[in-house]
């Protein structure tokens, strides 16, 4: 079964936090959702999430994909941290899934994981991301490889959709999707 890591700030976008967790799990990949310090995590409209874990007691652990939510000052606070910025390095190292959506985008951006890939982002955003090296795409979601970016919040389902192909299979986001009864 994958595994997935999501990392949560004060401040994140609570949208695109809940619908990866929540679609994600719908597939039966497991999704480990991990605070920067002990305690409940308050989002950007005082939504509050209680973390399964700490970031400091998964930091050691095998995971197939990072999934980093938006919303501000939640990424503010990702980017400052330097658990989040080493387990960045070894997600790229190994190989794995790297995503962001919104303003997160920025963050792999700043550490050089969108080198020489196409990436989206908020359009808020889009100088701290389109910058040298970075092919800028405005499309809902954008895979290169194994980073996989999204624009914010009205995107986290078709995001959160693509996860699940990448980590499932096509087969089992179509079932995830049927059950969704998204618009045609």
């Amino acid at each position: 079964m994958a595994r997935v890591l999501i990392p949560l700030a004060d401040g994140f976008e609570e949208l695109e936090a809940v619908a990866v967790i929540d679609i994600l799990r719908r597939a039966g990949i497991q999704v480990v959702v991990a605070g920067l310090g002990a305690g409940p995590v308050k989002g950007s409209r005082h939504t509050v999430l209680h973390p399964d874990e700490t970031l400091d007691a998964v930091m050691n652990e095998d995971f197939d994909m990072i999934v980093l939510p938006g919303g501000m000052p939640g990424v503010a606070h990702l980017r400052e941290d330097a658990r989040v910025r080493e387990l960045l390095e070894r997600f790229r190292s190994k190989g794995r899934y790297l995503a962001a959506i919104c303003a997160a985008p920025s963050i792999l951006a700043a550490y050089g994981h969108l080198d020489g890939k196409q990436a989206t982002s908020n359009p808020k955003f889009k100088d701290q991301v389109a910058i040298d090296r970075v092919r800028y795409r405005e499309e809902a979601v954008v895979e290169d490889g194994t980073v996989i970016t999204s624009r914010g919040p009205g995107t986290s389902i078709p995001f959160a959709l693509a996860l699940v192909e990448k980590l499932a299979g096509r087969d089992k986001r179509n079932e995830v999707e049927s059950g969704l009864v998204l618009p045609a």
